[in-house]
């Protein structure tokens, strides 16, 4: 296990341990969310925990479903006490671009459902400003190049450059989420105004929900090589 594997798998176990009896929980996706999940269904399954999760991607669901993990969706439980969820990158302002796994919609509409959100990662996460990792979009596929130029522009309107392409899979196949709708990423290197960029591309016609999550984290827990630190309020 790498350094960065192990610091993924300790905030994972720690963040498991603010989960209580009685909650009703957002599981997160991604490689650090995943440790969560695992965590969480030892405590089910050692300590006869008794909570309830809505999983935000097909992958998280099999893998709580594997760790014993009862499921729910947000139809049956629309008000959910906490969402637990990991991050490409996160700003000190708790702002974050999410998305890299390619499950930033139902994540922000689990996390938006939750009384609070906290977010699990590695210090390498931690940015001053946002922007170096690509900032995900799903898109419609129908229109997709009209919607792309759109988003150049709103893009160069709010100060960000870079290249904007069209997700791929290693076998050259596009990238559909489990929605069903495509994906762009844009290599943007920096976003000045990221409040500013999230209004200007939620409004375009085609984009259902873009990777910023902007006063949605309550707080975060870091790991790291001097242990972990918290943000927010955890």
């Amino acid at each position: 296990m790498t350094n960065l594997d192990a610091y993924k798998k300790e905030v994972g176990v720690r963040a498991a341990g603010l989960v209580s009896s009685g909650m009703k929980l957002g599981l997160g996706t991604g490689s650090t969310a995943a440790h969560f999940v695992r965590a969480l269904g030892e405590r089910v399954k050692n300590e006869g925990l008794d909570i309830v999760g809505v999983p935000t991607s097909n992958a998280t669901a099999r893998l709580a479903a594997d760790c014993g993990i009862r499921l729910t969706t947000l139809e049956k439980t629309p008000h959910l006490d906490l969402t637990i969820d990991g991050a490409d990158e996160i700003d000190p302002e708790l702002r974050l671009i999410k998305g890299g796994g390619g499950a930033h919609l139902r994540e922000k509409i689990v996390a938006c459902a939750s009384k609070r959100m906290i977010v699990i990662a590695d210090e390498t996460k931690v940015v001053e400003t946002l922007g170096g990792f690509p900032l995900p979009l799903e898109v419609l596929d129908f229109g997709l190049t009209a919607t792309l130029h759109h988003v150049e522009e709103a893009a160069r309107a709010h100060g960000c450059g870079g290249m904007i392409a069209r997700r791929m899979t290693h076998n050259g196949d596009p990238v559909m989420t489990d929605e069903g709708n495509a994906v762009l990423d844009c290599h943007f290197r920096t976003i000045p105004d990221p409040q500013g960029l999230a209004t200007a591309i939620k409004n375009i016609p085609g984009v259902i929900e873009h990777g910023l999550f902007i006063g949605i984290a309550d707080g975060a827990l870091i790991a790291g090589s001097n242990g972990i630190i918290t943000m927010g309020d955890v």
